[in-house]
């Protein structure tokens, strides 16, 4: 996270360096890091947000209700403060700018496990999202999914038969999560699941949110065969809920640039390990 003032011409041309077309992909990466500027900070007055990011009152403000509604921020009188349990990567808004191209390496990567005819299971992460643009060349194929990104992504693909999975939609990762949600997952058997979580610690996946690793459980149980995707930066993060040890699943697919001393570590458990390049990813 950013927060030193050293660091703000950095964050400026991070933003410069976007598409002068793509306002939504401007908007998101200064969302972003306004929302990591309040995070290290603590606190800030909106005052000093609109001076240090070159951005009128009136977008300050546009753009703090956006990270108040997804629960990352808190915006009273004039003052903005980091809310005390949230985590940044918990939004699907930010979880998708990071890593790129280790994420589609990944993707491609998990395509590739699925044979035709297959049931599988999605979940909401961007990296599985990700795996879209090869689908259309694993079908007929039944994708089973809570995220609504990824359910209008798939619905104008021939021979893919699309289940979407209901319940209480949750803003902050634009997808279906709760007990009716888990429900609907346990009354039906896939072939595949396909997984990704905010942070591997000490051998075990955890993510911040506890009706997400509910979730994702119930996938994994329902699945035959379990798929694990984590860029290397799932080692250096931490989250607050478990939810099942590297071993239960049956492949865990991971970029390239993660420490050959992990991987080999992995192994020595008997884990299968596929690392994915992103030179691989076309």
């Amino acid at each position: 996270m950013t927060g030193s003032p050293e660091q703000e011409p950095i964050e400026r041309l991070i933003a410069d360096d976007l598409p002068s077309d793509s306002r939504q992909a401007r908007q998101i990466a200064r969302r972003q890091m306004i929302a990591e500027a309040v995070m290290a900070e603590g606190t800030m007055r909106i005052e000093d947000l609109t001076e240090r990011f070159g951005i009128s009152l009136m977008t300050a403000h546009r753009d703090l209700d956006d990270l108040a509604s997804r629960g990352l921020l808190r915006k009273t009188r004039g003052i903005v403060s980091a809310a005390p349990t949230s985590l940044i990567e918990a939004s699907d808004a930010y979880r998708d700018t990071r890593q790129a191209a280790e994420k589609a390496a990944i993707a491609a990567a998990a395509a590739r496990i699925i044979e035709p005819g297959q049931a599988v299971f999605f979940d909401d992460s961007t990296t599985v999202f990700r795996m879209v643009p090869h689908l259309a060349a694993r079908v007929p194929l039944t994708a089973i999914t809570n995220s609504i990104a990824l359910m209008n992504a798939l619905k104008e693909i021939r021979d893919l038969t699309l289940l979407g999975l209901g319940g209480q939609f949750h803003n902050w990762c634009n997808a279906f999560m709760g007990p009716v949600t888990t429900a609907e997952i346990r009354r039906l058997r896939a072939d595949l699941v396909f997984l990704s979580m905010s942070a591997i610690t000490d051998g075990v996946v955890f993510h911040q949110s506890p009706e997400m690793v509910e979730t994702k459980r119930a996938m994994f149980d329902s699945a035959a065969r379990r798929v694990l995707l984590a860029d290397h930066t799932k080692f250096e993060r931490r989250a607050l809920h478990a939810m099942e040890p590297l071993e239960k699943f049956d492949l865990v697919i991971l970029d390239d640039a993660t420490p050959p001393a992990m991987i080999e570590q992995m192994k020595s458990r008997g884990i299968e390990v596929m690392v994915a390049s992103p030179e691989r990813a076309g």
